[in-house]
């Protein structure tokens, strides 16, 4: 495949930002960009009701499993947003992708990282982000987050501290030396953290 857009990717644990930091990026973008805001799972209809079963259904779900339906989830994803918009030549924003299923169920659950590997560059098609966001947070910081929005928890925010340290852990692994990736403090403002990311950005657009 020819690409010609911009995959940009966006990482962190929950509680980190990511999700408000991806819509602050999509908003300022899209004034003189042509912009695709998506995430995973979720991104398609099948991503829809597979993220109800991921965040909602755990107890009903094996850990293999659940990697296996994030992996359909990335693969459906692929196929039906991610490579027809950068065909197109659009900027995509994605709230989590590969990295995530490396951190959470590879060092998280641990699951076998290599065969993970091997399943994303499948369901990717070797297609792979040209920046990853990473927005660095303390477990306590993020956890106080996550309990201060009162909402319905998912199945990955009622996971205890042992396993939240294991993502942590395995996010730093995953992103040690890796030229691609962009660590911004996920503590600051929003707006601080925003500029940041814009500064990078125009290496690329």
């Amino acid at each position: 495949m020819n690409k010609k857009g911009l995959l940009i990717s966006v990482e962190g644990i929950d509680g980190s930002g990511k999700s408000l930091f991806s819509k602050n990026l999509y908003h300022t973008l899209k004034n003189k960009n042509d912009v695709i805001l998506t995430k995973e799972p979720g991104g398609t209809k099948l991503g829809q009701k597979l993220r109800q079963i991921l965040h909602e259904e755990k107890e009903n779900v094996c850990d293999l499993s659940e990697f296996l339906l994030f992996a359909s989830d990335r693969a459906q994803h692929f196929q039906e947003i991610i490579i027809p918009n950068l065909n197109s030549n659009k900027i995509i924003i994605s709230d989590r992708m590969a990295d995530s299923s490396l951190a959470y169920q590879g060092y998280g659950r641990k699951l076998n990282i290599s065969m993970i590997k091997k399943v994303n560059e499948w369901a990717m098609q070797n297609i792979i982000p040209d920046i990853t966001f990473y927005l660095e947070i303390d477990i306590k910081t993020a956890l106080n987050r996550i309990i201060k929005r009162q909402e319905t928890l998912t199945s990955f925010e009622k996971e205890k501290m042992k396993f939240w340290q294991h993502v942590l852990d395995g996010f730093d692994q995953i992103f040690k030396n890796r030229k691609d990736v962009i660590r911004l403090d996920a503590t600051k403002n929003p707006d601080e953290i925003l500029n940041q990311a814009l500064t990078h950005l125009k290496n690329y657009i």
